[in-house]
């Protein structure tokens, strides 16, 4: 039997409170409270599934109830019932999340359809959450695949972040799916039915930069010749993707930072300031904290863009999920190219073993020309890339900075030329000697842990991310099989 729904009647006079449970009593159960503070109370002991609230109360008013309601993360449709008929009143609760307005003196029925109408969303809403974390269990999060833990604490963080209006950072090694994870949480917030608008910072020439973000006036610059909308304008009401965020300049870096703090933005050439709207969602590969130190990145904009940050995982540490999206790839590539193909067990059996240092979209590019010049609908082995095979012959470098690769190369052959772990207590330098002291110690707690950084973090005390960072800062890579 379906559970009768319960509403939660917020006012505080005794006469509008028997009204409205007059009418929704022989449909709904029905609880009451006659201030904000008592709703708080019922809200934890009875756990409404709606609320019907009035405007002006003493104490504490409608709105500030709604901010209290929604800055806790509660979810219950409210229905706004008050004497106050006044278009920006009813603009304000709607503002502050109320589901709807109706002013008292309104007609029973109406008052019973806008209940039903709004639990009726509430249900739909539900189910589809039901409906979304079955399809995460299953390893299907929008265009992302992933059954593994490293995955499935990615989804969960996106869930999680995704409805509030947070600014969210972005990590992880270039193609591991950064900007699909970016789609995917707009897709998921309340912005999702206005424009998602992306920007790859690295692609553009320091001079275009400003104008694609900010816009320019005609005659700014030569060639200005007409108006012209930047991205923060053109994202107005949705979602602004700033890729690869850590090859800014340091010049548009400051003026990126003042447009996210004051939502206020200035066109080239132009005079006036212009207010914007927009969520913020920026990603990179590269290690922020490293390029702070080097003086490339602003630390205030870093820790204005890290409210929430989210680490994608590269593909060599949930391999498990290799199947999963080597099946789907394929089914995609034999629409696209009209030639179905699937993997042999030999032939999944080395894609699982090679570590996939341009991650997901290596991949799939690895798969699409195996599908291409396979003579059979099997592909076997020999059907995939040599570098997949033999990574110990074609193996590039992974992506590091240069001088992190030069000091642990250094502190290696000092170890080694010292015939024990214990060289970095001749070095007279203090520095030195802990950073050779760090790299031998993380290498033997990576070994132990087959390179495996969730567990090592763990053992260490370390959180996953901070370890990354770490080992990019001293050069520590995987060695190659």
């Amino acid at each position: 039997m379906k559970k009768q729904h319960r509403i939660l009647i917020v006012d505080d006079e005794p006469a509008a409170r028997y009204a409205l449970r007059r009418a929704l009593e022989t449909s709904y159960d029905v609880v009451e409270a006659d201030s904000a503070a008592a709703a708080r109370d019922q809200i934890a002991k009875q756990a409404p599934d709606m609320i019907v609230l009035d405007m002006v109360m003493p104490e504490e008013g409608g709105i500030d109830f709604l901010r209290w309601l929604r800055g806790q993360g509660h979810q219950q449709p409210v229905l706004v019932a008050s004497a106050l008929d006044s278009a920006q009143t009813a603009v304000e609760a709607l503002h502050h999340g109320a589901g709807d307005y109706v002013v008292k003196g309104y007609e029973v029925e109406e008052l019973r359809n806008r209940v039903k109408n709004l639990l009726k969303l509430a249900d739909l809403d539900s189910e589809n959450a039901r409906l979304r974390r079955e399809l995460v269990a299953e390893g299907q999060f929008g265009r992302m695949l992933g059954r593994s833990a490293a995955m499935q604490r990615v989804f969960d963080m996106v869930e999680r972040a995704a409805p509030t209006d947070a600014t969210i950072l972005v990590l992880g090694e270039s193609g591991t799916g950064k900007d699909l994870l970016a789609q995917e949480i707009h897709a998921r917030s309340p912005r999702a039915g206005a424009a998602f608008v992306a920007l790859n910072c690295a692609a553009l020439p320091e001079a275009l930069i400003e104008a694609e973000l900010f816009g320019f006036e005609k005659g700014a610059f030569t060639g200005a010749t007409q108006q012209r909308r930047g991205k923060f304008e053109m994202a107005g009401g949705g979602t602004l993707f700033l890729d690869e965020i850590g090859d800014m300049n340091a010049i548009t870096q400051a003026k990126a930072l003042r447009a996210i703090e004051n939502r206020q933005i200035e066109r080239l050439g132009g005079s006036g300031s212009i207010a914007v709207d927009v969520r913020i969602i920026t990603a990179t590969h590269r290690d922020l904290r490293a390029e702070i130190a080097a003086g490339r990145f602003r630390e205030d904009l870093y820790y204005r863009l890290r409210v929430v940050t989210i680490e994608v995982p590269p593909l060599r540490e949930h391999k498990e999920d290799v199947a999963l999206l080597a099946a789907a790839f394929l089914e995609q590539l034999g629409v696209r190219h009209g030639r179905r193909a699937t993997l042999t067990p030999a032939a999944l059996a080395a894609l699982e073993r090679y570590d996939w240092p341009g991650n997901v979209r290596e991949l799939k590019n690895a798969l699409e020309r195996s599908t291409i010049l396979s003579r059979g609908e099997e592909l076997k082995p020999e059907d995939l890339p040599d570098e997949v095979l033999h990574p110990a012959r074609t193996a590039p470098t992974r992506t590091q900075p240069a001088h992190a690769a030069t000091m642990a190369t250094a502190a290696t052959a000092a170890i080694a030329s010292a015939g024990k772990t214990e060289a970095f207590l001749a070095e007279s330098d203090f520095r030195e000697a802990k950073r050779q002291f760090e790299i031998v110690y993380l290498k033997q707690k990576l070994e132990k842990n087959r390179w495996n950084v969730s567990r090592t973090a763990a053992e260490v005390g370390l959180h996953r991310q901070s370890l990354q960072e770490k080992l990019r800062e001293l050069g520590i890579t995987r060695p190659v099989k």
